[in-house]
């Protein structure tokens, strides 16, 4: 009897994309699977304990589940209780490194140590953008903005993805082909052109979204639908800052992002103040790394109300202790 198909669930980013294509390629030769891949986001975190209860998952760069046939991440908050933190263990299936840049390598030194399985180039090179691009380490805010490297491009293009299934296709291509192939496919062009129209005029718009500027950090307020939005431009018009915090919207609500400037980092006594983003996100139901994070308010006013208290908190931490 042939059991039920096995669905790899990955965080809807860059790096949760190619960790599913990963993941995917390495079951197909490791056990013959031929898994189905689906994307979710933190909205979809609501009675997590019972997320596709009776179905077979994996799950790659999002929440640790302990129904998860496999399970890898590097998110420091990926456990939602200390009770989930209390059942997780390394094992052959399950792996979890929050000093991983992205969750794509701890997958494919998984394989490599655990499975004996050794992969194409291909991925050790979406690997190595996957790591650029989740942990900002772009060599400037002009290549973050501005770059034309096929990751990129990539990047780029799925900040106007057409619906959250159009991410699963280009999994798909990346199980099969190189970032440029997957790069220069009609649907991701036609974004890219899109979305390098909206970069253009996300820039020209930021200035009036700045709600205040002290102490280094910006707060602004990009919520208006009407307002594009580009994850750089806090840097890239006020490179003097440590921190940018603001509102967003999205296609369920409003979403509070926060981030280090990567190429003017806070000082190193901020994180001993508690400037470390992803716990502060906690906070407000959400989660991230030290350096970026995000949450979903309920409302509007609620996501307002905490993208001010998330940036007067950085505001503390800069501080110089006394």
């Amino acid at each position: 009897m042939s059991r039920a198909p096995l669905c790899i669930h990955y965080h809807r980013d860059f790096d949760g994309m190619v960790s599913a294509a990963v993941l995917a390629w390495m079951l197909e030769r490791k056990e013959g699977e031929r898994p189905a891949w689906r994307s979710v986001n933190y909205d979809q975190r609501e009675d997590w304990l019972g997320f596709e209860a009776g179905k077979r998952i994996a799950i790659v760069d999002f929440h640790f589940h302990p129904r998860a046939e496999y399970w890898f991440d590097h998110h420091p908050t990926t456990f939602l209780t200390e009770d989930l933190r209390a059942q997780y263990a390394p094992s052959d299936r399950w792996r979890w490194d929050e000093t991983s840049p992205s969750c794509p390598p701890i997958i494919l030194r998984h394989a490599h140590e655990h499975w004996g399985v050794e992969t194409p180039e291909r991925f050790r090179d979406m690997a190595h953008w996957s790591n650029i691009i989740d942990a900002a380490r772009f060599v400037s805010v002009e290549q973050a903005v501005f770059g034309e490297d096929p990751a990129l491009r990539i990047m780029r293009a799925l900040t106007v993805a057409p619906t959250p299934e159009w991410v699963d296709t280009l999994v798909t291509g990346m199980v099969d082909l190189d970032l440029a192939a997957v790069a220069s496919r009609g649907d991701v062009e036609k974004a890219y052109q899109r979305a390098s129209k909206n970069r253009d005029r996300a820039l020209e718009q930021f200035p009036p979204t700045v709600a205040w500027k002290k102490d280094a950090v910006l707060l602004y307020d990009a919520s208006s639908d009407k307002i594009r939005r580009e994850r750089f431009a806090p840097f890239y018009h006020h490179p003097d800052i440590h921190y940018s915090v603001g509102v967003i919207p999205t296609r369920s609500g409003y979403h509070v992002s926060a981030g280090e400037n990567p190429w003017n980092p806070p000082p190193e006594h901020a994180v001993a103040n508690g400037a470390h983003i992803g716990t502060i996100m906690e906070r407000y139901g959400g989660g991230g790394h030290k350096a970026v994070g995000g949450a979903n308010p309920p409302s509007l006013a609620d996501a307002r109300r905490v993208a001010a208290e998330i940036a007067d908190t950085l505001r503390g931490a800069l501080r110089e202790p006394r």
